[in-house]
């Protein structure tokens, strides 16, 4: 496919890089605000041109596909105008910053009939999908406790509107935790159903965003999760544990790119490791991306599915402000 870039971003450097390990993908061309940053990004990514304008970005660079990284307010709009444009769409999470934005993205790629995908890439990890498998073979009996953190010092290079930018969309809770959100659905197999959120304020964001944040969700089935989420967490490292009536399993490292997953199953047997390959995320992303546009297959976290992780951080958000416990609505 010939790929389009929407947002001449840190993240778009990572998944160009993957983008290039994939045979048949061509990076056409690249959008950015900045005359500048868009001319260095493309030399740097090996992407054919550059340019300061969406229109001229669809009409020049012709792309098949675009991969949307901008910053979060500007996703609808810009999905908006590449579905306009005839493009399949890979967002960035989250979809949008409100539900109204997001279910008119996800109503206008039914009505052009391309494919909207949310880049949840955690999905992609093979230690992810081996936990969904164990879970539905009953290897821990039922589940009813989830332990999830997702604790992380942000890196410097990802320091700025992220700490300081409420209008789009900055804070720990629509950058991390809607990833957590997603991955707890694709790996129960269930749906949230209430979220109580504690927002917390460590002095590395402004503006009133918060740093750090730990949420109680009831998802349907009777299912409670712990999630935590910083931007301020040095040296520790990420955890899932899942709590089930025969066992516990438990999967470290698996919640950033660079990590090397482990998977342990604790039972009345013993304590068992699970072996589980390392694979890049995001070229798992792109290749179901690029199979469901050709027809084949879905992608790995749909528009639907960015949507509901949206509803679920805004429920949190809405929460940590009241101090009471929020209802999870959906879109139909």
């Amino acid at each position: 496919m010939r790929w389009g870039l929407i947002g001449a971003s840190r993240i778009a450097e990572r998944v160009c890089a993957s983008m290039r390990g994939i045979e048949g993908q061509e990076l056409v061309g690249v959008y950015s605000r900045s005359a500048e940053r868009g001319r260095d990004f493309a030399a740097a990514q090996g992407v054919a041109q550059s340019c300061t304008d969406l229109n001229a970005l669809f009409a020049q660079a012709r792309p098949d596909a675009v991969y949307i990284s901008s910053t979060n307010e500007l996703h609808a709009p810009q999905t908006l105008a590449a579905l306009d444009a005839g493009c399949h769409v890979l967002c960035e999470k989250p979809l949008a910053i409100n539900l109204d934005d997001a279910a008119r993205m996800v109503r206008h790629a039914a009505l052009r009939k391309r494919v909207l995908a949310t880049n949840h890439h955690l999905r992609g990890s093979l230690a992810h999908q081996r936990l969904r498998e164990l879970l539905a073979e009953g290897a821990i009996g039922r589940v009813h406790g989830v332990q999830l953190s997702h604790a992380v010092s942000l890196p410097r290079q990802l320091h700025g509107w992220r700490l300081n930018q409420p209008d789009a969309g900055g804070g720990v809770v629509l950058d991390i935790l809607v990833h957590d959100v997603d991955l707890l659905r694709f790996v129960l197999g269930t749906e949230p159903q209430t979220i109580h959120t504690v927002a917390q304020h460590n002095g590395l964001t402004q503006a009133g965003l918060e740093d750090g944040a730990m949420s109680i969700v009831a998802f349907e089935g009777g299912v409670l999760a712990q999630l935590h989420e910083s931007f301020v967490a040095a040296h520790t490292l990420t955890r899932l544990d899942l709590l089930g009536t025969e066992g516990t399993l438990n999967c470290m490292q698996s919640l950033t790119v660079s990590g090397t997953p482990v998977i342990t199953l604790r039972d009345a047997r013993g304590e068992h490791a699970i072996p589980v390959e390392q694979v890049d995320l995001h070229a798992q992303t792109v290749r179901a991306f690029v199979s469901a546009c050709a027809g084949h297959g879905a992608p790995l976290a749909s528009g639907v599915d960015g949507l509901r992780s949206v509803a679920v951080a805004l429920a949190g958000l809405a929460s940590a402000s009241s101090g009471c416990g929020q209802a999870i609505s959906y879109p139909a």
